[in-house]
């Protein structure tokens, strides 16, 4: 199993001894301890360059046995973890299994976005592997689960460059990102 974690575009992993002694290597190969605290949940990955059309964010895991939820964000301000002032986050998905619900909202300058929550059908099936695919466009992020585009999320941060975290907290285990 292998974590693109250095890949020219991809998602930093923050670990600066493993970042200063690849230096920029291609494709980071960890062993099996390495990988399970790299992925731990709550995670906290930096995108290198920050977001912009053309480039896609790509989360592969496992539901776990008896979820209640798990959230993907794709956030502003790396350095913000304090509450004060909340950080822009540009994108919200939050899988709700309790009522099947795969919603999106954002916070911009500290308000939430009303949820958007329609979708085709709820993708995410417990104790089961699945890939998110985020895309990035010119006015949108267009999401796929499993190859199906179910969803877009127009954009409410207009700064895509801006958009430099992925956070994912929940009832799952990650293990692939891109």
């Amino acid at each position: 199993m292998a974590v693109q974690a250095a890949e020219k575009d991809g998602i930093n992993v923050e670990d600066d001894h493993l970042n200063d002694s690849l230096g920029s290597a291609g494709l980071i190969s960890p062993d099996k301890e390495d990988l399970s605290r790299l992925l731990t949940v709550p995670f906290s990955g930096r995108i290198r360059g920050g977001m912009r059309p053309g480039k896609k964010i790509i989360v592969m895991g496992i539901v776990d046995l008896e979820p209640e939820s798990f959230d993907v964000s794709l956030t502003c301000g790396r350095d913000a973890e304090k509450e004060a002032p909340p950080y822009d986050v540009a994108l919200k998905l939050r899988a709700r299994f309790s009522d099947r619900q795969f919603l999106r909202s954002a916070r911009v300058s500290g308000k939430w976005t009303e949820e958007e929550a329609s979708t085709v059908y709820f993708p995410f099936i417990p104790d089961q592997p699945f890939r998110v695919e985020i895309h990035c466009e010119h006015q949108r992020f267009r999401i796929f689960v499993d190859g199906h585009q179910l969803f877009d999320f127009y954009h409410k941060v207009k700064s895509l460059s801006s958009i430099d975290t992925v956070r994912i907290q929940g009832d799952l285990q990650i293990t692939k990102l891109g």
